[in-house]
């Protein structure tokens, strides 16, 4: 417990992470340790793009029509639901070469004011496809959603405190609409769906190497001018929240890995340095699987762009991974001609079936999908108990990206300490090693107290003073009667509390997409002090109680612990909170994906069989899917609740009772 480094103040107040922070890539010296950083990271994006578990595919009723016939090449028009009433639009270039098969190469497009219609100096989305099916590949390029056809809802929907809560989000909408996508791809009668390729520009780079990511079909990739090391994404459909904490582009574009991958960066943006940074990091990954060769990276000197160098490039390493052709000079542009975009348009002369969904009619069916999963998996027996809390487990562990340290990741610094009669107090300050956050706390052992023995970590949500005075003299109720009963008692200010009160630097775009909220920093102030006291040679078994808001802060925190050896009982003082409402989620216990993730009824399945109790309810408490998670797993016994709030007496009763 020897601390490493000086005490100071929590960095988290002002240390915050933003979309134009540079990042460093992290090492991983073996493929082992990649895979499982890997797997990890692919249910990170999911559970942030609002897609964990992943929901049922929806029948797609794709309509293709209003065929053009060009010289070497077709162009269709496709509408398809990725959703029921929601519908992607695009357009379709075949080649005509007689041949049965072919790759299918799928084109997001960036944020060009004409999108999927982009023809100029800079990019030509039309004149790409058209070079590909010349080339022999069908190509998809579809809208992005509030661009061209795609005016169903604007650019800039989906957003918001509930559909933070519920994990929808422009992102994981575009993210759903390629994987479907790629469905409707694949689905071709002409199309090889073995050999599926991605390629897009600017916002869809991030398309391309998210989709990567995520859709093991894609087997080459060409993200063109987005993967940077210090500019992650400008748009509200490129960051989801929650979806870069601990991680960014870099890093997800190196999931791609050992598939082919190019970079085709330029000198007059933010991938000016792919050359030298960011591709040499990606290429660490490659090496791991011996497939260096397989990881390629271009850069031209222009400014943000698709143009014909850029296209060119990915040609050849399309024609090559997919083709089988490394002759580049076969797979150089030719002249093109581009259609009038009147001929382009899905609706023109055509009208969106009925039941298309606005911004509201869709928010409202992502949200009930999730809450349909939830509902479709509560636990009926021990089972289904254990999927259960595999599944929703994840989407928990995600949303809140909080986790319980190793004992010796923990530093501890004496800030003083005096006896009193009955007790001995000394004053900590508690933190995670090379993390920078700080937690003022106070341990106190009973005199009395034998030589080890089991400890309880009381959490107030108005800190340590509402449990022990300001002046730390006499223990308030709670406290003194734990200490009667024998138990050390630890009680800490969480995060913004207390004696760890501040204010928190906040002023930065899409904060909560690279940034822990308030909720989330509080239960892993929780875990960290758990993991204090499993280092304590003291101490035998950990008992968790929280006051207050706090207790649903302890209620989440003990579903996050690593194991249930040494821990005990745990009383949460439910704050006769509402968690059927939103609003109370979003005002009291706000995180992004948590209502998504099964909130308290996910904590519960998590926490048992271990002795719980749920007091201070009210009428509004989830208390019948915490029973269903306890009756599932044979533990009904071990649930206690209550919907009037326990005295001080009677929770410190129940928290020291014999037996576990």
């Amino acid at each position: 417990m020897l601390p490493s480094e000086s005490p100071s103040a929590d960095l988290r107040l002002t240390q915050v992470r933003h979309l134009d922070l540079p990042y460093t890539f992290t090492r991983y010296d073996s493929q082992d340790a990649w895979l499982a950083r890997a797997a990890e990271l692919r249910r990170h994006i999911l559970v942030s793009a609002g897609l964990w578990p992943m929901p049922d595919k929806t029948p797609l009723n794709a309509q293709v029509f209003d065929r053009i016939e060009r010289d070497g090449y077709t162009i269709e028009k496709v509408h398809f639901e990725s959703v029921p009433g929601f519908f992607v639009t695009g357009n379709l270039y075949r080649p005509r070469d007689g041949r049965n098969k072919h790759p299918g190469i799928l084109n997001p497009h960036g944020h060009h004011a004409q999108g999927r219609l982009a023809h100029d100096d800079t990019t030509s989305v039309p004149g790409r496809c058209i070079t590909l099916a010349r080339q022999g590949c069908v190509a998809f390029s579809w809208d992005m959603v509030g661009y061209n056809d795609s005016d169903q809802i604007p650019h800039n929907a989906l957003q918001g405190p509930r559909e933070e809560l519920w994990g929808v989000s422009m992102l994981g909408l575009q993210l759903w609409n390629s994987i479907r996508a790629a469905d409707f791809l694949c689905s071709l009668p002409d199309v090889d769906a073995t050999r599926i390729g991605c390629t897009g520009e600017s916002g869809g780079g991030t398309q391309t190497f998210m989709l990567t990511a995520v859709d093991d079909r894609v087997q080459v990739a060409v993200p063109v001018v987005m993967v940077s090391a210090h500019m992650q994404g400008g748009c509200l459909c490129e960051n989801a929240p929650g979806l870069r904490i601990d991680t960014y582009n870099v890093e997800i574009a190196a999931l791609a890995a050992p598939r082919p991958l190019l970079l085709v960066a330029a000198t007059g943006d933010w991938t000016r340095d792919n050359p030298t940074v960011e591709c040499p990091d990606i290429r660490g990954i490659y090496a791991l699987f011996d497939a260096e060769d397989r990881l390629g990276c271009v850069q031209f000197d222009a400014g943000h762009n698709y143009n014909r160098d850029s296209r060119e490039a990915m040609y050849a390493w399309m024609g090559r991974w997919l083709l089988g052709v490394d002759d580049e000079r076969r797979l150089r542009e030719q002249p093109f001609e581009v259609e009038d975009p009147a001929n382009l348009r899905v609706w023109a002369g055509r009208e969106r079936p009925q039941g298309a969904l606005d911004a509201a009619g869709l928010t409202e069916y992502l949200v009930e999908r999730n809450r349909r999963r939830i509902a479709e998996r509560m636990p009926r027996d021990r089972k289904s108990l254990l999927a259960f809390r595999r599944e929703m487990g994840v989407a928990l562990r995600h949303s809140l990206m909080a986790q319980e340290p190793a004992p010796r990741e923990i530093a501890a610094w004496r800030q003083g300490g005096r006896d009193t009669p009955r007790f001995a107090m000394e004053r900590l300050l508690l933190g995670r090693r090379g993390v920078g956050d700080r937690i003022p706390a106070v341990m106190l052992t009973p005199h009395d107290a034998r030589a080890k023995g089991p400890a309880t970590l009381v959490v107030h949500d108005g800190g340590r003073a509402a449990l022990i005075g300001e002046r730390e003299r006499p223990a308030g109720a709670l406290v003194a009667g734990l200490l009667e009963r024998g138990q050390r008692v630890l009680v800490i200010d969480c995060f913004l509390t207390g004696e760890a009160s501040g204010e928190r630097k906040r002023d930065v775009k899409y904060f909560t997409t690279y940034n822990r909220t308030d909720l989330a920093e509080r239960v892993q102030d929780i875990l960290t002090a758990i993991a204090y006291l499993r280092g304590r040679e003291d101490v035998t078994r950990i008992n968790l109680v929280g006051v207050g808001e706090a207790g649903l802060w302890c209620l989440l925190a003990r579903a996050l612990t690593h194991t249930s050896a040494g821990l005990g009982r745990v009383a949460v003082d439910a704050a006769r909170f509402d968690s059927a409402s939103d609003a109370e989620f979003a005002a009291r216990l706000f995180c992004p994906h948590l209502r998504a993730a099964g909130d308290f009824v996910t904590a519960a399945a998590l926490t048992a069989p271990a002795p719980l109790l749920i007091h201070n309810t009210g009428a509004k408490f989830a208390t019948d899917g915490i029973k269903q998670v306890y009756t599932a797993g044979r533990s009904s016994e071990r649930l206690t609740l209550s919907d009037r709030r326990l005295a001080a007496a009677d929770v410190v009763a129940w928290t020291t009772a014999p037996g576990r």
